[in-house]
């Protein structure tokens, strides 16, 4: 082994301890801040359904007219992978899987909408609709009917509708206690949000409501819709995304784009409206570079071309819609909104495609980086957290099966799951 070398310090050892007391509050508040993605499942997309329309037989009825829209504009694999350009090796395993999510899960996440979706009604009628809302939501949960997350968007926090805002808040929790209590999925969607002010306002509401129901505090948390542009550059310049993250407190889960408000916000012409357009990408950049670390997720928007009428339109549609979650997937928003039971078999097509073309190359670089061997590329320990953090969205999605992962990876979804949200210490990786 050659000669041993001589190990010689200059320091005190007081000094390692200085300076580890000096950054004794950094290393608190960055623990605080940045705790890094929470390991739990994010939903491919955002089902949005005005709270007068939700029904019981809602989500099953998506499912099965996005079924019927694959038999009636693509009724086989070869036909379904020519209209969005799917390779042919994929065409059979992204048309089936896709089928077969239809049929088992159409919706991942559904918010039954009270605001821009449901419109202006008398109080009567919101406080009714809400009350509804709360017992179907709690029904779908006790007989295995509900969507994996589920909740409701209110009205903002503005000073015009910020008392109806509260009101239904109220309303549809409540319900859900009196019914039984909150389900682990329930999300609350808060839109239009300007001044981190606000947020700090919709803290204190859920506070008292956990108060006076003797939850634990912080239970519920909420998303923070951003349809403004003051939300991403404040009037003093700052961005003010990354203070209204702070000013959740601990209970923002999601940043979701707006596109058509804040398309118009910034001016946007209606035509030039879309999740591609320069000033949409913009937003989404400064809201991802908010989020990052800080377990608070980044959703893309909608679009708002419908695939409805001759097939021609419908893959027109459906083009378009596979083209832009594509684009999203790859500027890592792994999530949008769906506002048509027809645009569920693009979503789903463009997600499970996006997986499954790379399931092979990324489990072949992170067996190499497990196994320390060598290949064409050098990965470090953030490429690894990323690499699993791809493979364990395929599997919850539907895209993957976990024994297919485990053959090529020689991991167990534990493992995964280590390398995706490393602790302190060394990882230990176990057999399948």
């Amino acid at each position: 082994m050659g000669q041993q070398e001589k190990v010689a310090t200059s320091l005190a050892g007081t000094v390692s301890e200085e300076i580890s007391a000096s950054l004794t509050a950094v290393d608190a508040e960055l623990a605080r801040r940045y705790p890094g993605d929470p390991g739990t499942r994010q939903p491919v997309h955002t089902v949005y359904v005005p709270g007068d329309v939700f029904e019981p037989g809602t989500l099953r009825s998506w499912g099965d007219q996005a079924l019927a829209a694959l038999d009636e504009h693509a009724p086989d694999a070869a036909s379904f992978a020519a209209v969005l350009g799917i390779p042919e090796e994929l065409a059979g395993p992204v048309h089936d899987r896709v089928r077969a999510k239809l049929e088992r899960e159409p919706v991942e996440d559904l918010r039954i909408d009270f605001e821009d979706g449901y419109g202006p009604r008398t109080d009567a009628e919101e406080d009714e609709a809400a009350a509804r809302a709360a017992r179907l939501v709690s029904e779908a949960y006790a007989n295995g009917t509900a969507a994996p997350y589920m909740g409701i968007r209110m009205k903002c926090m503005e000073a015009g509708v910020r008392d109806r805002g509260i009101r239904t808040t109220d309303v549809f929790l409540t319900g859900l206690m009196e019914a039984g209590g909150l389900p682990e999925g329930l999300v609350l969607t808060l839109p239009k949000v300007t001044y981190p002010e606000q947020v700090t306002a919709f803290v204190q509401l859920l506070e008292a409501f956990e108060k006076a129901h003797g939850l634990d505090a912080g239970r519920i948390g909420f998303e923070i819709q951003i349809e403004t542009s003051q939300s991403i550059l404040a009037a003093d310049g700052t961005a003010a995304v990354a203070r209204m993250i702070d000013a959740a407190q601990g209970r923002a889960t999601g940043l979701h784009y707006g596109t058509f408000d804040y398309s118009a916000c910034v001016g946007v012409s209606a035509a030039y409206q879309a999740s591609d357009h320069p000033a949409a990408d913009h937003a989404k950049a400064v809201m991802q570079v908010a989020a990052a670390g800080t377990g608070v997720r980044v959703s893309d928007g909608s679009t708002n071309v419908l695939p409805v009428g001759p097939t021609a339109q419908v893959h027109e549609a459906w083009r378009l819609h596979y083209g832009l979650t594509r684009r999203a997937l790859a500027r890592a928003y792994y999530q949008g909104w769906d506002m048509h039971p027809g645009h569920l078999p693009t979503r789903y097509a463009a997600v499970y495609a996006f997986y499954r073309e790379g399931l092979e190359p990324a489990a072949a670089r992170l067996a190499a980086y497990v196994a320390k061997a060598g290949g064409d590329v050098m990965d470090e320990p953030a490429t690894a957290k990323a690499l699993s953090g791809y493979l364990l969205r395929g599997i919850d999605c539907g895209a993957l099966d976990t024994a297919e992962v485990a053959r090529l990876t020689g991991l167990t979804r534990a493992d995964l799951d280590a390398f995706a949200s490393p602790r302190r210490g060394d990882l230990t990786v176990t057999a399948p």
